[in-house]
């Protein structure tokens, strides 16, 4: 059937023809859900249920890329313009609903004006002509140029200097990317391949997801790249993807993945996506990224030779468990990045425990001894303070990674193992393809636990200072926190 029926296209036909004389619009602003940290990211009026994006390279990774990005999305309130998060790049068209919209640019947002107000509760289908220019700074996120080509780093709030969009995680949707790219380069995207097709000197690759996402972990690599194929647990689909000269160099960690999604799914359960596999990437971010269904790494962790077998693993492993920690359970706003942080560090530190007898008590207490530092410096771990100005990477603090893994490890001591292990399962179980605040968190742990966590969970998330740790009372912070 037709994306819009004859009788909803005719009435807003007739309310575009009324709209010709009304009074003018206010001037077009930037709007946002007013995340506590990102304020301006996001926006009102609309549920994104999926994304079409197509992008055209060219084969120099300086250059713009042609691109084409539709999303399919549903107003939730009448919408007289909508937002989109955007920028670097060029708009050249917008349509809605098949009729073409005026649209400007403020700051970092798209402001589209339909041709017609639009009620609530009908569906939205906005195509956005437009460039993905992957020329600009690279520390502040999106396109990151290789030695061969292109990949993405879109966290925090970096997936709209890509393509457009509703940049925010509180709005997860489904992705199709189609790129066309030179045919001796290979392209890949998040979740299963679902076309290949040759037109002349150039192949256009078809990929798309099978679970929801949040803009921030959208990935596409293209390069010239070798993509290494393997089964994990439960005939799962793994799929690697190296430079194509360092694939025997790299086979010593790649074969370790489906061992370490054994041991994850003996945590936590069930893996929760249609595959996995890791994006070794010839460039220097300073950073590892869980991007969905393919966690993206640099090419030094691996080739360099200056870390030892035990920290790479444990590497490997902090970006497996994001999947469940962050991608498939997504958090509801930037102040819940802890659940995403700590729980990814607390597995990497309890898969350096397992494999490579580092003991998980001694790393906590040295978070411990550090922590009241850590929160002076960053606020408490679900209550973090906003990044700095034009660093927004700084986000990315030691109190959401063990300082955050610490509340996890006081929650056991807290709780017992068994009440702490059927948490987690639980909780990647409820949450799984949705969003999750640390109220769903804190809700839920004292129902496993039986009696109210709150006042637990009061100091330990939200307390400028950190805690007595439950069961070791001779643990003693070394920095004192800031007083005031």
């Amino acid at each position: 059937m037709p994306f819009l029926s004859r009788r909803l296209r005719a009435a807003l036909l007739a309310t575009a023809s009324a709209t010709l004389v009304a009074a003018t619009l206010p001037s077009p602003v930037p709007l946002g859900i007013g995340d506590p940290l990102f304020p301006h990211l996001g926006n009102p009026g609309y549920d994104v249920l999926a994304y079409d994006i197509g992008l055209s390279y060219e084969g120099r990774n300086s250059e713009p890329l042609d691109a084409v990005t539709t999303i399919d999305a549903r107003t939730t309130e009448p919408l007289e313009r909508i937002n989109l998060d955007f920028t670097r790049g060029t708009v050249r068209s917008v349509d809605v609903n098949g009729l073409r919209a005026g649209f400007a640019v403020e700051d970092e947002d798209l402001i589209i004006e339909p041709p017609a107000v639009l009620p609530a509760g009908v569906p939205l289908r906005i195509t956005v002509r437009h460039t993905s220019d992957p020329s600009g700074d690279a520390d502040s996120g999106g396109w990151v140029r290789t030695a061969d080509g292109l990949a993405m780093a879109n966290q925090a709030d970096a997936g709209h200097r890509v393509f457009p969009g509703n940049d925010h995680p509180a709005d997860k949707a489904y992705f199709t990317f189609r790129i066309t790219a030179p045919q001796d380069l290979t392209v890949v995207a998040n979740g299963l391949r679902t076309g290949r097709s040759r037109h002349g000197d150039r192949t256009t690759w078809t990929y798309r997801t099978d679970h929801p996402m949040a803009t921030e972990l959208a990935q596409v690599s293209i390069g010239r790249s070798t993509v290494v194929e393997r089964t994990g647990p439960h005939g799962l689909p793994v799929r690697d993807v190296v430079p194509a000269a360092d694939r025997e160099k790299l086979e010593p960690w790649l074969k370790k993945t489906p061992g370490q999604l054994e041991w994850m799914e003996q945590q936590v359960g069930r893996y929760p996506f249609e595959n996995y596999g890791v994006l070794v990437a010839d460039t220097e971010t300073g950073f590892e990224l869980e991007t969905q269904t393919l966690s993206l790494f640099e090419r030094r962790l691996f080739t360099d030779g200056g870390f030892p077998e035990w920290y790479v693993d444990s590497v490997m492993v902090h970006e497996l468990a994001h999947q469940w920690f962050g991608d498939s359970v997504t958090p509801q706003t930037w102040s819940d990045l802890w659940l995403n942080e700590g729980h990814a560090s607390w597995y990497e530190a309890r898969y350096a425990e397992d494999h490579a007898g580092k003991p998980l008590e001694r790393r906590m207490r040295d978070a411990y001894t550090r922590s009241d530092g850590w929160r002076a410096g960053g606020g408490p771990p679900a209550r973090p303070a906003a990044p700095a100005p034009g660093e927004k990477i700084s986000l990315f603090r030691p109190v959401v990674y063990d300082g955050s893994a610490l509340v996890l490890y006081a929650l056991r001591q807290e709780i017992g193992d068994s009440a702490f292990g059927r948490l987690e399962r639980l909780w990647v179980r409820k949450h799984r393809d949705s969003n999750a605040a640390t109220a769903d968190f804190t809700a839920l742990a004292s129902r496993v636990a039986g009696r109210d966590l709150t006042a637990f969970f009061g100091g330990w998330l939200y307390g400028t200072r950190t805690p007595p740790m439950p069961g070791h009372p001779d643990w003693h912070s070394a920095t004192p926190a800031a007083q005031g």
